[in-house]
């Protein structure tokens, strides 16, 4: 589609973008419980959701991207919320719009959509059309609050993928989407990432940017990004891995990556030829903020090998993705 959008643009001034950290880990730590639908606070708690864009922007982040991850019918029919798809999206975007309006540069806001949670036919029940006519109530809520564009991640399945990006060209908007490479270096589904380019290929938008966020952790997804870049070195790819490694302490997940580490993170995702940089789970507004200032002052270098990113970031979680789908897990190693 024509890159005259307002993500284009600020990509196209600043060369490498800052995206936000994590939604939930972040309201976890303002008291929201497990079990309950973060997408019902931008109606109970808006302050709350304000008080994170706002943080994040102040960290430095470029986009920040919409509290509504969760926020198709399929998802919201478990809160009995299913019959509020539209407002409570509209809400979401009203709320970042707000925050990236009254900001002192150009913030853009992306509208967060994640997979609907139901598997499609033939492994499940719900049929593409279906998948598609969710996003699309999904997405028309977010596009009435004022979304630049659609954000499609943690995606698994290439239908899913391809039924958000046909939800968003219907409704007119350009879009993003990532996956998340979580089974031995692929998605669940079993996407590799280099193969993330021509999930849709033969549609006639195509996406701005593809990429990869979440995952297993900062080395693992570096490693998918070297991959996907590899595969196209002209696509904007985008790389949001998580804040190190997650390991359980009791009933709590803790992530590994300090401030230095995924500044370090930020830097190498540049020299492996990333645009778009951001942080998933655990990554809080210190990481962020040092991760700004690593890109703000980094010059891209060599692009690294997977051996350079382990010695520098710390060991994968698993082997590197290859066309044997078996996991392999001999280099799982723990970094705390």
């Amino acid at each position: 589609m024509s890159a005259s959008h307002p993500l284009a643009e600020l990509l196209a001034e600043k060369g490498v973008l800052l995206a936000d950290g994590a939604t939930g880990t972040n309201l976890f730590a303002m008291g929201l419980e497990s079990g309950e639908a973060p997408e019902l606070w931008n109606e109970t708690a808006p302050e709350k959701i304000t008080k994170l864009h706002q943080d994040f922007v102040d960290a430095g982040s470029d986009i920040i991207l919409t509290n509504s991850f969760g926020g198709t019918r399929n998802r919201l029919k478990l809160h009995q919320a299913e019959n509020r798809v539209h407002e409570l999206n509209k809400k979401a975007a009203l709320i970042a719009r707000a925050v990236a309006d009254k900001a002192d540069r150009k913030v853009i806001v992306a509208g967060s959509v994640g997979p609907t949670g139901d598997l499609l036919v033939p492994l499940g029940a719900m049929t593409y059309d279906e998948a598609v006519q969710s996003f699309v109530e999904q997405i028309e809520g977010l596009k009435a609050g004022g979304v630049d564009v659609i954000w499609i991640e943690t995606m698994s399945a290439v239908d899913e993928i391809r039924a958000a990006a046909d939800a968003a060209s219907r409704c007119g908007l350009p879009y993003t989407y990532t996956g998340s490479f979580d089974t031995a270096g692929k998605t669940m589904m079993g996407l590799h990432p280099r193969d993330i380019h021509g999930v849709t290929k033969d549609m006639e938008q195509k996406p701005f940017a593809v990429g990869a966020n979440c995952g297993v952790g900062a080395s693992d997804i570096l490693s998918s990004l070297l991959d996907m870049t590899g595969a196209d070195p002209e696509a904007v790819v985008i790389v949001k891995g998580n804040c190190g490694i997650p390991e359980f302490r009791g009933a709590e997940v803790h992530y590994s990556g300090t401030p230095p580490l995924m500044a370090d993170y930020a830097r190498m995702a540049i020299d492996s030829g990333a645009k778009i940089i951001g942080g998933c789970c655990g990554t809080s507004c210190d990481h962020l903020a040092a991760m700004r200032q690593a890109i703000d002052g980094h010059t891209k270098a060599k692009r690294p090998t997977v051996e350079e990113i382990v010695e520098r970031i710390g060991p994968m979680r698993n082997a590197v993705a290859s066309d044997n789908a078996a996991p392999k897990r001999e280099r799982r190693g723990r970094r705390s």
